[in-house]
């Protein structure tokens, strides 16, 4: 088919794409200016988007256009595509339609999490022979990519709660034709989608409820909210946790200089796993995929093996690198749970270093007032905390928290913290404080003016 793609460049879009060209299809697309990662992902894949919208990219008519989550129906692509009738699917519903039929889709779902753990899978069962077909909201380290066809019966996804298109309200993930589901964690999140929690929890309700009678839903009941979702399920549960659950962690997490090693209990047996990355959370995304693993099958030295190879996920408590004894570290946790799992998996890999922390309130929940205290409480955890402003202020307006009030409140709780003005003032305030030891984690769910490597450019002042 020859098939367009309008907003080509978005971070599903882009890996649909080459999936699309590698299983035969002519694809082209339009967006705005792309930049690396993206414009080198479809340069590999042989595809150059048009730049800018126009309905003369919709010449010569395709077979089928793809709207992408963030076009609205003022687009003129969208509008053309509509006055001409052409055949339009969103992501979704093209990943269902070319991707998933007769596959056995896994589905990663949940608040915090997801692509760590789909990363996992994706490893887990390519290590282990199964040829896994993956899509995966990021860039696993060791793997060719974030995504592949595959040529087992497997396809390991991502599942986002977010909605499909303008024409397509519902979530994205109730598209994916689950088989098994990983559902990692549930907390309010995505406010500007979901309102109040019932409306986020009624949209992983009907993922939950799209498994087959012969499916498989493997639920942390380390969260209430995810157990309250397991009583909807059609099919077989299995729960995992750090505290709780059918299988669980019998005992601490241990840290050693190639990840951490823990033991897991399932009905008085146990197993000892090690795992390639810090953090009692991934200890926790590691057990779900042992869980699914070892229910389809794969051979039980070959996971174990896998899950100590596994180097973890570029942008999810990624080493960018040292200078003048500082190590620099890119995060994309934004969200309160997720930045103190993140700071409590670096104090266990850098024991007794100071631990500085920048973080950019940069989605749109992360910027909210009412998340505030929870932020401020997550970031205490660091010994020095310097926050950016607040990204969307003027879309958020009077629900948008005050960086100095959060800053006062984080010092109260026992952490030196200052509220920038702007990220090229946070930088240099960074930069004058840094001293040989430190551990700088930026965290922010966007680009963050590409403050990590901007970090590692600068040479630290105090104390180099």
């Amino acid at each position: 088919m020859d098939i367009h793609l309008i907003a080509i460049g978005g971070t599903g879009m882009a890996p649909l794409a080459c999936l699309l060209r590698d299983l035969g299809h002519d694809v082209r697309g339009s967006d705005g200016p792309l930049y690396p990662p993206t414009s080198e992902l479809l340069a590999d894949a042989g595809i150059e988007p048009l730049v800018g919208y126009d309905p003369a990219h919709l010449e010569p008519r395709p077979d089928l256009v793809i709207v992408g989550n963030a076009v609205p129906r003022t687009n003129p692509e969208a509008v053309a595509t509509e006055e001409l009738g052409l055949p339009r699917l969103s992501m979704p519903e093209a990943l269902n339609r070319f991707v998933l039929r007769d596959r056995r889709p896994l589905v990663v779902a949940g608040s915090h999490g997801k692509t760590t753990t789909t990363a996992i899978a994706a490893w887990v069962y390519s290590r282990a022979g199964a040829d896994p077909g993956y899509l995966i909201g990021g860039a696993p380290i060791g793997l060719p990519s974030g995504l592949a066809i595959g040529g087992g019966p497997r396809f390991a996804i991502e599942g986002d709660e977010y909605n499909a298109s303008y024409f397509d309200r519902g979530p994205k993930f109730w598209h994916y034709r689950p088989e098994t589901v990983i559902l990692t964690s549930l907390e309010h999140d995505h406010v500007d989608l979901y309102p109040d929690f019932e409306g986020l929890e009624r949209a992983f309700l009907g993922l939950v409820e799209r498994l087959p009678s012969s499916g498989l839903l493997i639920a942390c009941a380390d969260y209430p909210t995810v157990e309250r979702l397991t009583a909807a399920s059609p099919c077989r549960v299995v729960t995992y946790g750090v505290k709780t659950g059918d299988v669980r962690l019998a005992g601490p997490v241990e840290s050693g200089e190639n990840g951490v090693s823990f033991e897991l209990e399932e009905g008085g047996d146990r197993q000892r796993i090690e795992l390639g990355v810090w953090g009692e959370h991934n200890a926790a995304n590691g057990t779900a995929v042992w869980i699914a693993a070892r229910a389809d099958g794969l051979e039980r030295d070959a996971v174990l093996e896998a899950l100590a190879a596994f180097r973890g996920v570029k942008r999810r408590l990624e080493v960018i690198g040292e200078r003048a004894g500082v190590v620099v570290i890119d995060d994309f946790a934004h969200h309160a749970s997720e930045i103190a799992a993140s700071l409590s998996a670096l104090r266990q890999r850098f024991p007794g270093r100071r631990l500085v922390a920048l973080f950019e309130p940069r989605s749109l929940s992360a910027g909210r007032r009412q998340f505030a205290a929870d932020l401020a409480s997550a970031l205490a955890s660091a010994d020095r905390v310097f926050l950016a402003p607040v990204f969307h202020r003027e879309r958020l307006g009077e629900e948008g928290f005050d960086p100095e009030q959060v800053a006062a409140d984080i010092e109260r709780l026992g952490a030196e913290a200052t509220a920038c003005e702007s990220n090229d003032v946070l930088l240099e305030r960074a930069l004058a404080e840094a001293r040989p030891g430190d551990v700088l984690v930026t965290m922010s769910s966007g680009s963050f003016d590409g403050m990590p490597r901007r970090l590692l450019r600068c040479r630290p002042s105090a104390g180099a």
